[in-house]
Formats: structure tokens, sequence, C-alpha cells
């Protein structure tokens, strides 16, 4: 058996856009078992996802390998669907490791990003979740640019996931199609300081600039309700950082561990529509463990 695990991940930290992201300790598994005359997927998701060779996971797979011989398999996830979470692209990465390990293609996690990347139109998501911690990223159209986005080790994700969808397809319809040029030169600005303040450990610069977004978060505000609300209730604790994470609807706040209890004792005394979890940053970002040879 060989075992493929891909982390969540959580993509733009505010003023990010399209480019930055990073590993966060919730993840999809996926057990590749004997080979078979037909593609054999079980999986912990409803029924009517498939469970044959029109699986996401396998489809991706049959684009790097189109010869890829049949297994069965099994996939388990702990990553919630059209959350903002990454759910798509920890199966992409999936099925892509799984092609280039059956297949024995050994192609390097540069190739394996470049691919993912021109599947998913730009590397937020695939870049953390292949490589782990925090990544910034750019694609232009032929070529993926990246490099390691240095991230507190002393701090948690409170993530706050809602009960509904939304699909990254409606969140890109909110989008203005252009911004004002001073707006734009303004948005570059916050993006590029606010990375400068995280590689220095300048954290409380860094998190008040998480939150002055000009690309995307006041278009979807009107999607994500419970974004203002969250960051109300952190103001009133004295706590910045919080963001609309992906396209939404999850909203994280990046706070210091001391704090993170106090935060999530006042959103869960809020009763907000969804679920609660204290997150860590996975800094391993893709695995594979070869348990025996198929």
């Amino acid at each position: 058996m060989i075992v493929i695990k891909v982390p969540a991940t959580s993509a733009n930290i505010g003023p990010g856009f399209d480019s930055l992201g990073v590993a966060l300790q919730l993840y999809l598994t996926l057990e590749i078992h004997e080979k078979t005359s037909h593609w054999i997927v079980d999986h912990d998701f409803n029924d009517d996802m498939p469970h044959d060779e029109n699986h996401f996971i396998v489809q991706k797979a049959l684009l790097l390998a189109p010869q890829l011989t049949p297994h069965h398999i099994i996939v388990k996830s702990d990553i919630p669907l059209a959350r903002g979470l990454g759910s798509s692209s920890s199966a992409l990465l999936a099925g892509l490791a799984m092609a280039n390990v059956i297949n024995h293609l050994e192609l390097s996690d540069d190739a394996l990003l470049s691919f993912a990347t021109r599947l998913e139109g730009h590397p937020d998501n695939v870049a953390p979740a292949l490589f782990g911690g925090g990544v910034s990223a750019y694609y232009d159209g032929s070529k993926v640019y990246h490099a390691p986005l240095k991230i507190p080790k002393n701090v948690d994700f409170v993530t706050f996931i809602p009960n509904y969808e939304l699909l990254t397809s409606e969140a890109r319809t909110a989008l203005p199609a252009t911004l004002p040029f001073k707006q734009s030169v303004a948005a570059s600005a916050i993006s590029n300081t606010l990375i400068a303040a995280l590689n220095a450990d300048h954290f409380d610069t860094a998190s008040s600039l998480i939150e002055q977004d000009q690309f995307h978060e006041l278009a979807r505000s009107a999607l994500v309700p419970q974004l203002a609300v969250i960051r109300q209730i952190a103001h009133q604790l004295g706590i910045t950082g919080t963001y609309l994470s992906g396209a939404g609807p999850t909203v994280i706040t990046i706070v210091p561990k001391n704090r993170a209890t106090n935060l999530l004792t006042a959103l869960t005394t809020a009763n907000l529509p969804g679920k609660l979890y204290r997150l860590e940053q996975d800094t391993n970002g893709l695995t594979i463990t070869k348990e025996e040879e198929l």
C-alpha cells in the first residue's frame, strides 16, 4: 500500500490575492491498494461523488498519465468541500502524486507544481499544499515563481467553517473587473509590506495589514457576513489578523497561541452557524509513504 497525505490550505491571507497561502493541519489521505481491472474508489464523501474512473482524483491522475493502470484506492478527508480550505487543490495534488508514483515518472516537486498550477490557474493553494508552511507564489502563464513565506511558529489559526458552501465560481463573479490605479497601488503596497513584516517577525504589523485587503474582501463581504462579526469580536479582545480564507466562506484569525483560547471562547459564545477549529500550520506538505510494493 502507498499512502499519499495532502494538507488543507488557506489562501490569500488578506491582501495576498491569488499569491499567498499556508498549509494547515487538516488532511486528505489517499491509500493506493492493489491493481484492478477498473478503478475502484472508496471514499467518505456522499454517494453523489463517483466511485470509479470518474472520481475527481482519478480524472486528474489520468491527465498526467493517460495510460495509468487502474487500482483500488481509498480516499479519506478532513477538509470540507467548497469552504475555502483548498479541498480541490488537495485532491488535485493527490491525483498527480498518484500518477507520478505508480508510473515511476520521477517528476520533481517543481514539475508537479507547474502542472497543478496550469490546471488550477493560480498557485496560492497548490504551492503550500505541496511544500508545507507558508508560500508566496506567482504564475505568469508559463512559469511558477515561488518562495517560502515566514509564518510565526507561535500562532494558531482560529478557524470558523460555516455550515454553507460557497463555490469559487460564485465568489469570482462577485469580484470587480478592474481596480482604480490608486487603489491598485495601495493594495500592492499593503501586500508587499505584509510579506516584509512576516519575514521580519513584526507580527503586530502583519496582523493589522492582513485586515486591509483591497483586492477581494470588500467585494465578497456580503457573501460571508460572519467575516465582519468575527473581526469585530476579535477587535473587542484587542486581536487583529482576521481574513477570508481563499474565496470563502471560511474565516480565519491568525492569533498568538496564548490568546487563542480567549478568542475561541468568545466566538463559541456568539453561536455562529458553523464549526470552530483551532488549527496549526502544517510544515511538511504532501507526503508519500510506501508500506509495501504494489
